[in-house]
């Protein structure tokens, strides 16, 4: 038992070192080729250049991370609120979702840029409007994941259910949204990434300057004065809050789900 317990720490150990050892060669072989090489900071920085960048501009550039991090953490929340409603209607009426469902899609298929100038113009607040434009490319994920885990039900389970008289609300509640609770997280997974992707768009159409403006802001002006060490440290910054974010919704199901479900339990 002890030498299973200290394989499996072994396993899980390297599990997490193996992509951690790849990104230090990676970052290695980077700074490397733009020394040997002697490729210029306004083509190519270095890993040193970016990392004294984040230092250096460390005020701009984290004041900008929290203006982008408010518009994705509150289209995330919308897209679940909004996104479980929308699937726990569809679910109770099939006729509501062959009526509704297709402007889903529809909302899903635009492209936000397209889009997005119009909800600038109509809606005045420019925090509201980036976070209604980050929600649209959000929310569909977790429209389609909850409405496929509502109807994936064991047909055994909701005859049983129905032979003892369960209401529609009891059999939701304790079938329905047990069952899809796998399949929403896989979709709020996908959402994360989407909510932090549709900010950062919303933030480039919108092109707004002043006090609080996020990371794509600071990307555009960067690009503009040729500040690429800047520009490597936004998108660092960028990429390192969507690893973070996909992190966190996967420990989330994790602990939601590791007790019952297969996808979670530790192999």
């Amino acid at each position: 038992m002890a030498r299973a317990a200290a394989s499996f720490r072994m396993q899980r150990a390297l599990h997490a070192a193996a992509p951690l050892l790849v990104a230090a060669l990676l970052i290695g072989a980077w700074q490397w080729a733009v020394r040997a090489f002697d490729v210029p900071d306004y083509l190519v920085p270095s890993p040193g250049d970016i990392a004294r960048t984040l230092v250096a501009d460390r005020e701009l550039l984290f004041g900008s991370l929290a203006v982008t991090l408010k518009i994705t953490f509150l289209s995330l929340a919308l897209s679940v609120l909004f996104g479980t409603l929308l699937a726990f209607l569809f679910v109770q009426s099939r006729w509501l979702e062959a009526s509704l469902f297709p402007y889903v899609v529809i909302l899903q298929v635009t492209p936000i840029v397209a889009i997005a100038p119009l909800i600038i113009i109509w809606v005045k607040d420019t925090l509201a409007a980036l976070t209604i434009c980050a929600t649209i490319v959000a929310i569909f994920p977790i429209v389609s994941n909850t409405v496929i885990g509502l109807r994936s039900v064991d047909p055994g389970l909701a005859d049983l259910f129905r032979l003892h008289g369960a209401t529609r609300w009891q059999t939701l509640v304790r079938l329905r949204i047990p069952s899809a609770l796998p399949s929403f997280f896989a979709g709020l997974r996908i959402s994360a990434g989407l909510a932090l992707i549709g900010a950062v768009v919303a933030e480039f159409v919108a092109g707004t300057g002043g006090a609080e403006t996020g990371l794509a802001y600071q990307l555009l002006q960067a690009g503009y004065q040729l500040r690429i060490p800047r520009v490597f440290a936004a998108l660092a910054l960028i990429t390192a809050v969507g690893i973070a974010l996909f992190g966190a919704t996967s420990a989330l199901g994790r602990v939601a789900l590791r007790h019952w479900h297969e996808s979670a339990r530790s192999r």
